[in-house]
């Protein structure tokens, strides 16, 4: 009996220690692969659009710490004329949430014209905002604005769903809580990489398409 259990402990270890080896090889090969599209902002490609994936704002209006380097990064690009449109992406799905409307204000208020800044109310993860700029918005080039430890996971999907992705980290001070977004981050690129380069469900409700060449106003919501 003693003998049975102890195979059947090696056996679950030899198990774990499996699936730790490719938990671990896949989050390296996602990183790898897309190194040398993650680029510094005056060395970014022209490109269709900037795209800035969402982050936690306040119910005053105010953006987080790291969306505001998302957004003052964005501004950057846009300045230097690397893409006339901006693509803002996140969370919508609350009449008392609006991560894309307070965007765009921040934007707005930088002086960006409205009609350069596209709305997309539905970018509720990584995955859906990057099909969504292919499937609903039309975007071909596109330069992602993220953090440095989330860029590469970005890219990997935007580049596995067909988009020709760059990406440019917006790391202008220290996060907090950083080291537990780094770790949850290698479950995330494990399973944006079986969603974007084998399943690639489409996300719901994507609605008609919305040119990225046309005039963002029409996607600000009544």
């Amino acid at each position: 009996m003693l003998k049975w259990l102890r195979r059947i402990g090696i056996a679950l270890v030899a198990i774990m220690a499996a699936a730790a080896a490719i938990v671990l090889f896949i989050d390296r090969f996602v990183v790898i692969s897309v190194k040398s599209r993650i680029v510094k902002s005056d060395e970014a490609p022209d490109a269709t659009a900037i795209l800035v994936l969402g982050a936690s704002v306040f119910g005053n209006g105010q953006v987080s710490d790291i969306l505001k380097d998302r957004l003052d990064t964005a501004l950057e690009l846009y300045r230097d004329k690397k893409a006339s449109r901006i693509l803002v992406s996140g969370d919508h799905g609350n009449v008392d949430y609006d991560e894309v409307g307070t965007m765009k204000r921040y934007l707005t208020d930088r002086k960006v014209p409205a009609s350069a800044i596209f709305m997309d109310h539905a970018g509720f993860s990584t995955y859906e905002s990057m099909y969504r700029a292919k499937a609903v918005f039309d975007v071909d080039r596109v330069i992602i604005v993220t953090q440095q430890y989330h860029v590469s996971r970005a890219v990997f999907v935007g580049r596995s769903l067909g988009l020709d992705a760059y990406g440019v980290a917006a790391d202008k001070r220290a996060y907090r809580d950083m080291d537990k977004y780094r770790l949850r981050e290698v479950l995330a690129r494990n399973k944006d990489f079986f969603l974007s380069r084998i399943w690639k469900p489409e996300p719901p409700d994507l609605g008609d398409k919305i040119p990225i060449t046309g005039d963002g106003r029409v996607t600000a919501k009544p």
